[in-house]
Parts: structure tokens; sequence; C-alpha cells
């Protein structure tokens, strides 16, 4: 692909942006090569987490490609916003915990992206929001309703208001951010967290973040009842068998996702 770059070391995926000429702006071309990994990555047994980033060194990416949408049609521009959101809740939705390296501006879609992810990690120094309004328009692949469901209304409603820039310690003080690392550090830092969840039960992830995100959209009981499921998927996993196994030799266990 052209647009976006794919590579597996060991259990993790790294997706990236692959645009830095245009700052990783998302173009037509670009959403329909992201979506088309996605959907390969999706039911993939060898990426266990996935991390998004952005090649060059300016940005992650500014949100949509401002010179391909001032040569569209106004039916082209709403194809382009139902692609963007179909993408990202694509990428929302995958089975496996994803993280967003920020290793740059995140602006506008790009920060949706990064929002769509589980985990957001950030280079110092790094400047990112929800800028659409400065642009007569508003947050449309998801910045509305996940950015408050993150950091609450009040901190959500000021940041799109205002379309305020901030600042990647200013993100972590908010809960925007889960951690903020050197630039020249960042990949590290995401593959220390990724290491983290590789040494758990690849089925156990999966459904642990079904339970949760699922769970979130629903009252109380119907959580419960959500968690049971979920718990009950993992019962006849071998994963399952071999911590017990792990746990009565005293050793590391080695799950194979199964």
């Amino acid at each position: 692909m052209k647009n976006i770059h794919f590579e597996l070391k060991g259990y993790t995926a790294i997706v990236t942006l692959n645009r830095p000429d245009a700052l990783n702006a998302f173009d037509y071309e670009t959403l329909e090569e992201l979506q088309k990994t996605v959907e390969e990555i999706r039911t993939s047994l060898k990426a266990r987490v996935i991390i998004f980033t952005g090649a060059g060194e300016k940005a992650f990416s500014v949100g949509a490609d401002l010179k391909e949408r001032r040569t569209l049609a106004q039916e082209d521009v709403k194809r382009n916003i139902y692609k963007i959101g179909e993408v990202f809740t694509a990428i929302d939705q995958l089975p496996q915990p994803t993280i967003a390296a920020i290793n740059g501006f995140a602006f506008g879609g790009g920060m949706e992206l990064a929002l769509a992810c589980d985990f957001r990690i950030a280079a110092a120094g790094t400047l990112m929001g929800l800028t659409e309004t400065s642009l007569g328009i508003i947050p449309g692949a998801g910045g509305t309703q996940r950015l408050p469901r993150l950091v609450g209304q009040a901190k959500a409603l000021e940041l799109i208001l205002t379309a305020r820039r901030i600042s990647a310690q200013e993100a972590l003080q908010f809960g925007l951010v889960t951690s903020v690392a050197e630039k020249e550090n960042l990949l590290d830092e995401c593959f220390k967290w990724a290491e983290m969840m590789h040494a758990n039960g690849p089925v156990a992830l999966q459904q642990a973040k079904f339970a949760i995100k699922q769970g979130m959209n629903a009252d109380l009981q119907t959580g419960l009842q959500i968690e049971r499921k979920a718990y009950e998927v993992t019962i006849p996993t071998e994963d399952r068998l071999e911590a017990l196994a792990a746990f009565s030799e005293k050793r590391k266990p080695v799950f194979k996702g199964k």
C-alpha cells in the first residue's frame, strides 16, 4: 500500500500513516487503505497488540486533507465523512488492544484516530486538539462522543468549542493521554506497554476489552451479564489451563491465544 505501512514485530503490529509530506492527512485513498488494513488485522492471530503512528518527524496526523476537500463536491465531502467514521469505529471495535503513538501534531481527524485507540502515548512537546470549529465545522469522526466519555463533558466542551491546541503534558493532566515520552523513546515506551499486555492471555485481553467497552454503554446489571458471558469465553481455552499449570510449576505461562 502507498499511504499505509504495516509491520509486524513479534506479536505487535505497527500501522503507520505514510503521508509525511502531507503531515499524514487523510484523503479518501488513505482512508480506504486504512480500512483494508484494519479489516485484515481484526482476524489476525499474530497481531495481539496494535500500534498506530505517523511517518516523519512532524505529525501523527493533522486530520482531513484540506487540499483534497477544496476540490470535492458536497456529496463527496459526505462520502469522506462517512468513510472516516466507519474506519475509526472499526479501529475502536478491534478485539486487540490498540495504542496511538502520537509522534507529532494530532489535530482534527488525527486526534479522533487517537481517541479511537485504547491507549494514547504522546511525544513530549507534541500539540494536539479537536480544532474543527475553527474551520466552521465540528468533529465528525467520533470526537464529540469519545472525548467527553474520556475526559468528561465540561473539559470536552472547553476543548472543542475553543478549538484550543494543548500540549502532551496538559493532555496527560486531563487523562487524555496515558503517558508522555521523549520523542526518541516514544516507540520504545509503546512497546513497553505492549510487552506488559503480551505477558497476559490474548483471549483474556480481548474479552476484558469487550466487557469494558460494551459494559460502558449499558446499565450496571446488563454490564455484569456482559462480563459473565465474556468470562465464560475464557473457561474452555488452552491458555487458562496453561496459566494454571504454570502457576503450579512456578514458571511463566506460554500463551497461544487458544
